[in-house]
């Protein structure tokens, strides 16, 4: 293994297949050496025993930098270590332009909240819809919202052609068709979009290809997860249909469906003592939909109290419905806007992201190492239910 100097850490280059591994990442445990990647990154014990695998001098090349938070692994099938370097060196804007696609019920709601909330890490929102006039409603509306006297603290929104919707660091997908009405019978309404939604994706995914685009490709349509892995697929497509691994890396495509979730299982934890723990100790992971695995606690993990809690979480669409309401609000903003302003921020948030061919949601931040997936001792009651979750979504796509 070849360590190379690099800023004040380390590159660690691995040469693993790019239709299952990211393309780089910040590297946390000499257990993600030994192996290729796969659900087990999240699992802290199945990394020990991984990095018992591993010779003294492996560990010695590169456990200090680890250890130091210093440590980036990169994927060599992607790029050569030099074009890795110059990517990873290139100088990062303090504030991001950020682009949003279709202004719908969530697009609109994301729109506003990235608004109000972004100013810090947002320098101007570009917006594009297939209605004009939705265009120019917003743009005139947002920008006369502003603080007196600090016309410029709120980020500038601007109206894109759509030719300008890759000249951005984020571009957020939130465009969606065949939207189940409120009163049908669908009881999935997610999986019932994935067909319609799964082709629009793949179009602007292609584009982002066309466009050698290096930013964010955030997913906010749902079922997010399979959208971020048909967006990652129909990227790396050449002309033939065949994955060639020059479109978007794993990485830059990422799911923000969890936070709502999470959000969902905290508002009802705060109705029940009973999932009190939850509040300070408790975790959520996989898809925005019927996986969904919510933990009461890991240390304290309760099967039964997690199970409930989790059934709880999912449902709690069909109760805004049952009122005669789309659903939309809470998503378009928890899941959506404040867990895409956190990954801005390089702060801990739940979105999905790919580890070994699966758009997987759990908690994580993006550092200026790479993407870090957290790890923590997982109980083999809860570790059992996200590998159910894991091996549905791989199933689909």
């Amino acid at each position: 293994m070849k360590v190379e100097t690099w800023k004040n850490g380390i590159l660690v280059p691995v040469e693993r297949p790019a239709e299952g591994a990211k393309g780089h990442c910040r590297l946390t445990h000499l257990g993600q050496m030994a192996e290729e990647e796969d659900l087990r990154w999240l699992d802290s014990n199945a990394l020990e025993k991984r990095a018992a695998m591993l010779s003294a001098a492996e560990k010695a090349a590169i456990a200090e930098a680890i250890g130091k938070g210093q440590a980036t692994l990169v994927n060599l099938s992607y790029d050569t270590l030099e074009e890795w370097k110059k990517r990873l060196e290139k100088e990062q804007k303090p504030k991001k332009k950020v682009h949003l696609l279709a202004l719908g019920d969530v697009g609109s709601t994301v729109l506003m909240a990235l608004k109000l909330l972004g100013g810090d890490c947002i320098s101007q929102i570009g917006i594009y819809d297939m209605n004009e006039a939705v265009c120019k409603r917003w743009e005139s509306e947002l920008n006369q919202a502003a603080y007196p006297w600090e016309y410029d603290k709120l980020p500038e929104v601007v109206i894109l052609k759509e030719e300008e919707l890759f000249d951005c660091d984020v571009f957020i997908f939130c465009a969606s068709k065949g939207i189940p009405p409120v009163g049908s019978e669908v009881k999935d309404v997610r999986m019932a979009q994935y067909e319609a939604n799964k082709g629009i994706v793949s179009i602007f995914a292609k584009k982002a290809r066309i466009e050698k685009y290096e930013g964010l490709f955030a997913v906010v349509s749902d079922p997010v997860d399979p959208l971020c892995k048909a967006a990652f697929l129909a990227s790396n497509a050449d002309e033939a249909g065949q994955f060639d691994g020059k479109g978007l890396r794993p990485e830059q495509v990422q799911g923000y469906g969890l936070g709502v979730m999470n959000a969902r299982a905290a508002y009802y934890a705060k109705q029940d003592e009973r999932f009190a723990s939850f509040l300070t100790e408790g975790r959520a992971f996989g898809p925005h939909g019927e996986d969904l695995v919510i933990a009461n606690s890991i240390e304290h993990y309760d099967d039964a109290l997690s199970k409930e809690l989790s059934r709880l979480a999912i449902e709690a669409n069909l109760r805004t419905r049952e009122l005669g309401f789309k659903p939309y609000v809470a998503p378009a903003i928890s899941s959506a806007a404040i867990s895409i302003l956190l990954t801005l921020r390089g702060e801990w948030h739940y979105s999905s992201n790919f580890l070994g061919g699966v758009y997987m949601g759990c908690k994580n931040r993006t550092t200026e190492l790479g993407l870090e997936m957290e790890a923590l001792p997982l109980p083999a009651a809860l570790y059992s239910r996200i590998e159910k979750a894991y091996q549905g979504l791989e199933a689909i796509l």
